[in-house]
């Protein structure tokens, strides 16, 4: 039986298959966990402080299948995409204390969940 991922991995489909990189991964969290740490910084401006990566829709909509995280969580980061697209295209940035603190939550819930993940072990494709 295949699973969630897999179906959507393929030739015209969402997703590719990639061999593990510890060193993107490490990158990438390195990152994630910066601007987590931002964001909780009430000095900032609250657009500043609101800011995700574009094209990452499909990463929130799988991470109940790669970190086991609920709808409660990538329901939210899906939500601050939309809105970050509205900013960066039409420019209107609709966010208020109350989304930033959900999404501030959301990213603390991903952050532990990528703690329990297991070290990634580097293989190369032939």
């Amino acid at each position: 039986m295949t699973s969630p991922l897999e179906n959507l991995a393929g030739p015209g489909r969402a997703l590719r298959k990639e061999a593990p990189d510890a060193k993107e991964f490490a990158a990438l969290r390195r990152s994630g966990l910066t601007r987590l740490a931002d964001a909780v910084k009430e000095a900032n401006a609250l657009e500043s402080r609101f800011d995700l990566p574009t094209n990452r829709y499909i990463v929130f909509q799988v991470l109940p299948h790669t970190l086991g995280v609920g709808p409660e969580v990538w329901r939210v980061l899906a939500k601050c995409h939309d809105v970050r697209n509205r900013a960066e295209y039409e420019g209107d940035l609709d966010v208020d204390e109350r989304l930033l603190a959900d999404l501030i939550a959301a990213c603390k819930t991903v952050a532990a969940a990528l703690d329990k993940l297991p070290p990634i072990l580097i293989t190369r494709l032939s």
